[in-house]
């Protein structure tokens, strides 16, 4: 689990080959979204629920859960 401010990430579900991240709101406990593997851009993506609002560090909570993700997938492949 990520923590921020106003978001919680947890870890919702396995593919088969990779992770899948529920955005949680802190406040309602709502969920705000997906974070999962986007198959023809080859990197972990933000799928919003529908009328979601989010402010500038909403997305950099977001955007920064990303790039950790990112950076260990990049990690356990360069061990193989």
């Amino acid at each position: 689990m990520k923590e921020s401010k106003y978001l919680e990430i947890f870890r919702a579900g396995w593919t088969g080959k990779t992770l899948v991240y529920d955005v949680l709101s802190k406040h309602q406990g709502s969920i705000l979204g997906h974070i999962k593997w986007y198959a023809p851009w080859r990197q972990y993506c933000f799928y919003p629920s529908p009328n979601c609002i989010f402010n500038p560090g909403c997305l950099k909570a977001i955007c920064e859960f990303i790039g950790e993700l990112i950076a260990e997938r990049k990690r356990m492949r360069a061990k193989r």
